[in-house]
């Protein structure tokens, strides 16, 4: 079972900067994949990034490509999220997730995360 807690959502400009942490639970932290996803209102969740186990293999979405990072420390059990160039169109909803998956192509799949955080609010102003 792993726990997952997001933080660093706000409100900022568009061009600004945000980091996102997910702080999580239990000692298998650093054998699961990591993602972190967004759900705007009234539209589908949809990837944003995501990492593997040993932070060797990173995905992004065509959307934030250039503009966020992800990261992890498997020694703190936290998986990051910077996003720079913020846009409106960032605004969202924003989690974190652990799943298994193995294969790069399932890095954007959510059914391949087993466990997810509450979310946090990012709002990006124009």
């Amino acid at each position: 079972q792993v726990q997952l807690v997001e933080s660093g959502g706000g409100l900022v400009q568009a061009g600004g900067s945000l980091r996102l942490s997910c702080a999580a639970s239990g000692r298998t932290f650093s054998s699961y994949t990591m993602g972190w996803f967004r759900q705007a209102p009234g539209k589908e969740r949809e990837s944003v990034a995501a990492i593997s186990w040993s932070g060797g293999v990173t995905y992004y979405a065509d959307s934030v490509k250039g503009r966020f990072t992800i990261s992890r420390d498997n020694a703190k059990n936290t998986v990051y999220l910077q996003m720079n160039s913020l846009k409106p169109e960032d605004t969202a909803v924003y989690y974190c997730a652990a799943g298994s998956a193995r294969y790069y192509s399932d890095y954007d799949v959510p059914g391949k995360y087993d466990y997810w955080g509450q979310g946090t609010q990012v709002t990006v102003s124009s």
